[in-house]
């Protein structure tokens, strides 16, 4: 156990000693700090953007979507089209799949902007429910939501990524400290106990509450960007209850199924988890909250035209 504990000691002292080097070496080598940001943004940016390209034509791919023609549905695809004149896009690509539960997918892929319905939808909402839930999805797609997301997330995962590694070797010498003792005393489970274990887990901490701060952060923003769709969408049909009773509907065919949220973006699966820090964590708002906003929405309407 002591020989164990001599070449876990100096295995984990070697990964400190070669992080070190690299910490020190691309210090000396730095450029001045808003070049450096520049560059580390620009980096994250473009990795983001293809991360998010890959990744929605590969979501849609398993899919199992099939093209919704003209032909078969042209009450939709007039609706479709004017919908986005009235918000100046270009009209997307509507596709049919099935979900786990009644749903709509606003995709925007390599070339053409996608919208892809559950058919179930049809059964289950009205003319003017469905249209309040195009609408939403094509405010996503207005807004570039799926795509700024990820620009976001991609940029703090990088400074996520460039903070550790500057306490790297210090993650590694007490990594190295704490198992390499509690090898040669014979009680390798005791590292936590160990001076260097404790400054370990205290360093564990610190990331996992940094990044912990970063996810709520971009959790935040998605909540929003889902009201400002929300609200987009009841400018645009006029009908804000009618979107908010397609919630309602939605939840309540979800909710046996744990199935997706309501009108969701790639990359965003809603936990029906009901404590405070799930809601942090959650990607959409409660139903209720979006429920309460778009009825404010109406009744702030009904009192314009009765001032008028």
């Amino acid at each position: 156990m002591v020989a164990v504990g001599v070449v876990v000691l100096a295995f984990y002292l070697s990964l400190s000693a070669l992080s070190a080097f690299a910490v020190v070496t691309l210090w000396r080598l730095r450029p001045d700090p808003l070049t450096a940001a520049v560059v580390g943004v620009v980096a994250a940016v473009v990795l983001g953007y293809l991360s998010f390209r890959f990744g929605t034509v590969r979501l849609l791919s398993q899919l199992d979507a099939r093209d919704m023609s003209p032909a078969e549905s042209p009450a939709v695809h007039r609706l479709r089209d004017r919908l986005a004149e009235r918000m100046d896009l270009d009209p997307p690509t509507l596709k049919l799949a099935r979900f786990s539960a009644p749903n709509a997918l606003a995709l925007d892929p390599m070339g053409r902007d996608v919208v892809v319905l559950d058919g179930a939808l049809f059964r289950l909402l009205d003319a003017d429910e469905f249209e309040a839930l195009l609408a939403h999805e094509l405010a996503h797609l207005e807004r570039k939501d799926g795509l700024v997301q990820s620009l976001v997330a991609s940029v703090l995962q990088t400074v996520v990524g460039v903070g550790y590694l500057f306490v790297s070797p210090v993650t590694f010498l007490t990594t190295g400290l704490a198992l390499g003792s509690a090898w040669m005393r014979g009680r390798p489970r005791s590292w936590p106990e160990t001076l260097a274990g404790r400054v370990r887990l205290r360093l564990d901490e610190f990331v996992g509450l940094f990044g912990f701060g970063l996810t709520v952060f971009v959790r935040s923003q998605s909540r929003k960007r889902e009201f400002a769709a929300d609200a987009r969408a009841a400018e645009v049909t006029g009908k804000p209850m009618a979107l908010a009773s397609a919630l309602r509907k939605l939840e309540r065919a979800a909710r046996p199924q744990l199935g997706l949220s309501p009108l969701w973006v790639y990359g965003e699966v809603e936990v029906e988890v009901e404590d405070s820090v799930s809601d942090l964590l959650s990607t959409h708002p409660s139903t209720d909250e979006r429920v309460e906003r778009l009825a404010a929405m109406a009744d702030e309407s009904m009192t314009r035209i009765e001032v008028r």
